[in-house]
């Protein structure tokens, strides 16, 4: 079923028993975030807080953050459906011939759902109109204790282009700087930095209307990377099987969902100076740092008679981000497959938070084919951003990274599969020497075949015995004592947690694993001693994210039988040479997390779910 609005989606939700309605006032200073976290992390309910510390309004938060919820919300019975419906109705296949084009007329009825329906009247979105703005009334999140203050965290920003007169919209962060003015956190490589950039151009004031709440759909469709023609509004409207309602906004021509929660109307004068913004605890478990964006100026807001104010969480996976970009691996895979029809399947594993890590899996049918793909995927829209793209054989599942990580070392041959590409990184990476660009990985773990060059594999066909690759006795001041993991998903990995006060011991221990006269584990892989070298994800997420492939990747061959490879997740310092700042690790107060433990029986979260 497709959802009129936000409410009617917490309505389903608390039938289902997926919501919990948390009665106890609560701060949207931090203690909101925490409660969050800790649902989040435990693959919890969604919460609706009826009672927030100076605020009329209650919160909305972890909607999204199953992937029951997440298929809940596009009206879907799981990720499964959502990427079959829409392979079915791109197939071309399927509208060829009277029997077939008569079996798919629902299909094609769904495409006049996708146009949205402008309405000459107000929409429930403007029952109560404020002339006199005042962000501070609404329950907006300090989420981390390091931002730089309050953040609309699910904002829908709906410009116009000047040219053409097409609307776009995207989901920005947006820092309240003061009661009628915020940031916009508009990156170079979006769409409405572009039409920002056109309105700099003529000069004057750039409308702008941010929308919170309404149909999932809608919400969803926001975030999706969607090629420049197609409006995110009628990709809202094929989600959700019927039209979206737009009314005129108040001040400006803009159209808006009829039936969001609230709107917030203003302009950005292009002709003024950007202002200081951030920091912010974002979806990679760090704070992006603090830059300048260009000002949003408020000048009215419209809402319903009793709105609800839907925010979400961002930090170290999983959270609720993860379940909508694990929507969007899905429904964009019949996309990636029109034009690379021998991908059979793709993952991005929630460590690497989008950006991070992709592994697809593929009918190969020539030499290098794995090579092909990885060019593909980085000429894709925002998978340009992929840090690394691995390859895997058909019958290789890409969400078994226990086999995906086997292949890495039975199948690649390091000198001639892994590929060092240069390209554009998301503005958030902080491992590259330069700010938005800097090196991407691709890594061939297909089976080789003669015409490939290969007579044998370079490792040993099967998985290496738990071992340490070399004596680190002399290395026991610079290893956090107990932290080598030799065994588990990365059987055959050796994963070894440091301290660092320079580049020193990092370099130590790379030479020395190259100079040994014998390894049986050839991968080595460096984390910071506070890494818990045992729980792989979090090993995961480092090494995703710590990396600029071409500086922290050493691969050397000892003998034609003997490659090893050195991959430094550290954090790089400036003694290193890595001159931008390295951001902090997300972590919340312990006042906050003390505070909230010591309350958390009075939330009734736990006896409500």
């Amino acid at each position: 079923m497709s959802y009129k609005n936000l409410q009617s989606f917490i309505k389903k939700l608390e039938e289902e028993g997926q919501l919990v309605r948390v009665k106890k006032e609560v701060d949207s200073y931090l203690e909101i975030t925490e409660i969050t976290d800790r649902v989040s992390k435990a693959y919890g309910p969604a919460l609706l807080f009826e009672k927030v510390k100076g605020s009329p309004y209650p919160v909305l938060i972890n909607a999204m953050g199953t992937y029951e919820r997440m298929s809940m919300a596009l009206s879907a019975k799981n990720f499964k459906t959502l990427e079959e419906d829409l392979a079915r109705f791109l197939d071309m296949t399927n509208y060829m011939g009277i029997m077939n084009l008569a079996k798919s007329a629902p299909r094609l009825s769904r495409l006049a759902s996708v146009f949205p329906i402008k309405l000459p009247t107000k929409g429930s979105c403007q029952e109560v109109i404020e002339t006199e703005p005042d962000l501070t009334k609404l329950p907006v999140l300090h989420c981390w204790p390091q931002d730089g203050g309050p953040f609309f965290t699910l904002p829908l920003v709906i410009t116009k282009d000047p040219e053409t007169g097409v609307q776009n919209m995207g989901m920005y962060r947006m820092q309240v700087f003061d009661k009628n003015t915020t940031g916009i956190h508009w990156h170079w490589h979006k769409d409405g930095r572009e039409i920002y950039e056109s309105y700099k151009k003529r000069g004057g004031k750039m409308p702008v209307s941010v929308v919170l709440g309404g149909d999932p759909a809608i919400t969803y469709a926001a975030t999706a990377p969607l090629p420049k023609m197609i409006d995110e509004m009628m990709f809202a409207g094929y989600l959700r099987k019927m039209p979206v309602k737009m009314v005129k906004s108040i001040t400006s021509d803009i159209y808006v969902p009829a039936e969001a929660e609230f709107v917030i109307e203003g302009y950005v004068d292009v002709n003024e100076q950007p202002r200081r913004e951030g920091p912010f605890g974002d979806h990679t478990g760090y704070y992006s740092l603090e830059d300048d964006y260009p000002v949003f100026h408020v000048t009215c807001i419209t809402h319903k008679k009793n709105p609800v104010y839907p925010a979400t969480i961002v930090g170290q996976p999983p959270m609720e981000d993860c379940y909508i970009g694990k929507a969007t691996e899905r429904l964009f895979l019949p996309l990636l497959r029109m034009i690379s029809p021998e991908v059979v399947d793709m993952d991005f594993p929630l460590e690497g938070v989008f950006h991070g890590c992709v592994i697809m899996s593929i009918k190969k049918r020539f030499p290098a084919h794995a090579k092909k793909v990885m060019n593909t995927a980085w000429g894709m829209g925002q998978m340009m951003y992929t840090k690394m793209v691995i390859v895997v054989d058909e019958d290789i599942k890409p969400s078994d990274y226990e086999a995906v990580a086997s292949c890495i070392l039975k199948n690649t041959r390091p000198k001639l599969d892994m590929i060092f590409s240069p390209g554009p990184l998301d503005a958030l990476d902080h491992a590259s020497p330069m700010s938005h660009y800097g090196y991407r990985l691709g890594v061939d773990a297909t089976r080789k075949w003669p015409s490939e060059g290969c007579t044998s594999s370079w490792h040993e066909k099967e998985p290496v015995k738990a071992c340490v690759p070399f004596d680190l006795a002399d290395f026991k001041e610079v290893i956090q004592e107990g932290a080598v993991l030799t065994n588990g998903i990365l059987k055959g990995y050796t994963v070894v947690a440091i301290h660092k006060t320079d580049g020193s011991a990092a370099k130590g221990l790379t030479e020395a694993f190259l100079k040994a006269p014998k390894v049986e584990s050839k991968v080595l892989i460096l984390v910071d001693a506070d890494i818990p070298v045992d729980k792989v994800s979090i090993v995961c997420w480092k090494l995703f994210n710590n990396i600029d492939a071409k500086r922290d990747i050493t691969v050397q061959e000892i003998a034609t039988d003997d490659v090893r490879v050195v991959i430094d997740a550290t954090k790089k310092l400036a003694s290193e040479g890595h001159e931008r700042i390295w951001p902090d690790d997300i972590v919340m107060s312990e006042a906050v997390k003390t505070y909230v433990t010591n309350n958390w029986e009075a939330y009734k979260i736990d006896k409500n779910h």
